[in-house]
């Protein structure tokens, strides 16, 4: 009998988170626009009230390296993915595999 083509137990290759954030980088005043809506530019940043993508200035994001940060939630990221986590509520890894499919990167075993 042969060895199984495909790993066992439901395990997937896994997605270079990092290389998903690289990539969604330039998309990310696309990005906010979509996910935050009552935000604006200022600048360099992607302002709006929170997560929810409310007016205010609670919430700034830096269009020019992903780092966020929700000031009166208290909550922070460094990316792209971490941003699509947190807005959408999904682990990194359900976030990251969104933003590759939305990118046209592929399934999980991209890059590898």
């Amino acid at each position: 009998m042969s060895a199984h083509p495909f790993p066992r137990h439901g395990a997937a290759p896994r997605l270079d988170i990092a290389a998903v954030a690289r990539a969604a980088l330039p998309h990310l005043p696309e990005l906010c626009r979509r996910w935050l809506p009552g935000g604006k530019q200022i600048g360099a940043e992607w302002t709006c009230g929170s997560l929810a993508g409310e007016p205010g200035a609670s919430c700034r994001v830096n269009l020019r390296t992903g780092r966020w940060a929700d000031f009166a939630a208290g909550q922070k990221g460094g990316d792209v993915v971490s941003l699509a986590a947190a807005v959408h509520r999904l682990t990194q890894a359900e976030a990251a595999e969104r933003l590759a499919q939305m990118l046209g990167m592929g399934g999980a075993n991209h890059g590898r």
